[in-house]
């Protein structure tokens, strides 16, 4: 290098020195203007009179108004201070699991998907332990060294390893303990999997209490001799307007073993029609509508069924099937529509955001510029497109959190690797424990009359995602997501003119007349319709949404916490109702 090049590196490094004492200096010094400073020589100042941030200089015989800097700054760091305290003190709670992982050293209650499996389903135990070393050590190499089976892949285990930024992180959420694989409760939520499956193409709105279809009758007769159903009931009782409607499973936070869980059912879920009304009605996309016809599934889409296609995608291949559409797109109208509107997670929540805005539906009374004389609400605080901001991001947020439990904590096995199990023990008598409430019912014995098999039938061909079933990943997202449109409007506002689907024309919509439908009714009918969906497809068991749904929702009062915290309004805080009933004010 020669003495001139050495002289313009030396000559750059200190201009770069020079820029950053002089940004250092501007942030620090707040009765500085910007056009103060001219050529690094700073102006004469005479005076300074600070009100709250802003600051009025006398500046060479003007008046200049500059921002405080510095303490709008210092505001941003307290904020961030304060929310990184509310995470401190937010303490862990106790992460029981059903023991089954450690019960069965076969691993057969635990998810193993992907992996590579002998002839009876059950996964090789080297395969199984490379797994489990990359679970323990979350070194980044040893995941990349788990033994798959065959093409696909496992979904995201890394991603709940990411630390979130806003709210809670994901092993501050306790989850109840699912069921194990040998009790009651695991074969009724089996018996309503295979139920779900032989009424795939009834009409929805045959789902009443007046209804004379055999096969709900049937189904409800069946599943009101279960011992352990969880479902929603109406005075004790399973009916055919309760039949398929979820429920919202909360762990007792005053029990410190947290094996005390609740069910309840969340506020319009099983109020009118089974579809709710933001799934009817048009997405107002700008100058644009999105209509809300969908496209769906043909009759007789059914798969899994063969045992060597069952294999095969156990053990991480495809069965080579596709689902076959229907070419006319329809209003959601039967159990497989609504299966096939859950499959494919999108940005529903959002459409919901923009119908909500298209039907009018008025603010949270908790808004404050709903009151005021002078102001409304933008993009920065208190209007739709903050809004957005906030229901786009949540969702990775509470999926971190369900995540955590499906590959950390519980590793539940699927519906699908059950009946693999119900099958091997019924066809090749293999002493595995099912419980007799589902050998026994009328369900498995309809079921392999109508499909000539003991294995669950799927509605998708692929199966499910490749991460184990609990808690459920689309039922967090719809929880945050639901909790999130519940703080932003009002709950009470009752729907105008709302419609059902035509029983002549499911290409059509008629009005529908009968209980009031409200705001917060229908966002909990629809979270439960979209994540629900997804279960009587075959891959998700009922508990497994209904841990999901709370988990999503306590992921929404976190990051609603944390937002709160950087407001300049006058705000007492968002105020909703929870899935469980109660008022909420955060």
């Amino acid at each position: 290098m020669n003495s001139s090049q050495n002289t313009d590196k030396q000559g750059s490094k200190r201009s770069l020195l020079s820029q950053l004492s002089r940004r250092s200096f501007l942030g620090r010094v707040s009765v500085i203007t910007a056009t103060g400073v001219v050529g690094g020589v700073m102006a004469p100042l005479f005076s300074s009179v600070k009100k709250g941030n802003i600051v009025f200089a006398q500046e060479q015989g003007k008046r200049v108004r500059t921002f405080n800097y510095g303490n709008f700054v210092q505001k941003a760091y307290q904020v961030r201070v304060e929310a990184a305290k509310n995470l401190l003190e937010t303490s862990v709670p106790p992460h029981p699991t059903n023991g089954d992982e450690e019960r069965y050293p076969n691993k057969i209650a635990t998810d193993t998907r992907g992996l590579p499996h002998d002839e009876r389903g059950e996964v090789q135990i080297e395969a199984y332990n490379s797994f489990i070393k990359a679970l323990t050590t979350q070194n980044p190499d040893d995941f990349e060294n788990i033994i798959l089976g065959g093409g696909r892949k496992l979904v995201n285990p890394q991603g709940p390893l990411a630390i979130s930024l806003e709210g809670i992180n994901a092993a501050q959420v306790a989850t109840p303990v699912p069921p194990t694989l040998d009790s009651a409760e695991q074969a009724a939520e089996a018996v309503e999997l295979y139920w779900a499956a032989l009424l795939r193409e009834v009409p929805l709105r045959e789902f009443q209490n007046d209804t004379d279809n055999p096969k709900i009758l049937a189904a409800i007769e069946d599943l009101n001799k279960l011992s352990a159903f969880r479902g929603p009931k109406d005075n004790g009782v399973i009916t055919p307007q309760t039949l398929f409607r979820a429920s919202v499973n909360y762990v007792d936070k005053n029990d410190p073993s947290g094996k005390t869980t609740k069910y309840v059912v969340p506020p319009g879920v099983t109020e009118g029609p089974f579809v709710s009304q933001f799934s009817l009605l048009d997405i107002p996309l700008n100058t644009q509508f999105i209509s809300p016809l969908i496209r769906t599934a043909l009759p007789g889409n059914e798969f899994l069924t063969d045992y060597n296609e069952w294999l095969t995608v156990q053990n991480g291949g495809s069965s080579g099937k596709s689902i076959r559409f229907d070419p006319t797109r329809r209003y959601i109208s039967s159990i497989r529509d609504i299966v096939e509107y859950g499959r494919i997670n999108g940005a529903l929540f959002y459409g919901v955001l923009a119908t909500l805005g298209g039907i009018g539906a008025p603010l949270n009374p908790s808004n404050p510029y709903i009151n005021s004389r002078t102001q409304v609400g933008s993009a920065a605080t208190f209007a739709a497109a903050h809004f957005q901001a906030l229901l786009l991001l949540a969702p990775s947020r509470a999926i971190r959190a369900s995540y955590w439990g499906k590959f950390y904590l519980h590793r539940r096995l699927r519906p699908e690797a059950y009946g693999g199990l119900v099958y091997n023990k019924l066809i090749n008598k293999i002493d595995y424990p099912i419980h007799s409430e589902l050998l026994n019912s009328r369900a498995l014995a309809e079921s392999f009359n109508t499909f000539g098999t003991y294995l669950l039938p799927h509605a998708y061909p692929e199966g499910a995602p490749f991460h184990s079933a609990y808690t459920a990943g689309s039922a967090s997202t719809a929880g945050v997501s639901v909790t999130l449109l519940k703080a932003f409007f009002e709950e009470d506002f009752v729907i105008p003119n709302p419609v059902v689907p035509d029983p002549n024309d499911p290409t059509k919509v008629i009005p529908y007349r009968g209980v009031p439908l409200t705001v917060g009714g229908e966002l909990n009918k629809f979270a439960v319709n979209y994540t629900f969906g997804r279960s009587l497809a075959g891959i998700h068991w009922r508990s497994d949404i209904a841990a999901g749904l709370a988990l999503g929702e306590e992921v929404a009062i976190s990051i609603l916490r944390d937002e709160r915290l950087g407001f300049n309004e006058r705000f007492d805080g968002f105020t909703f109702t929870k899935f469980d009933g109660t008022k909420i004010t955060v």
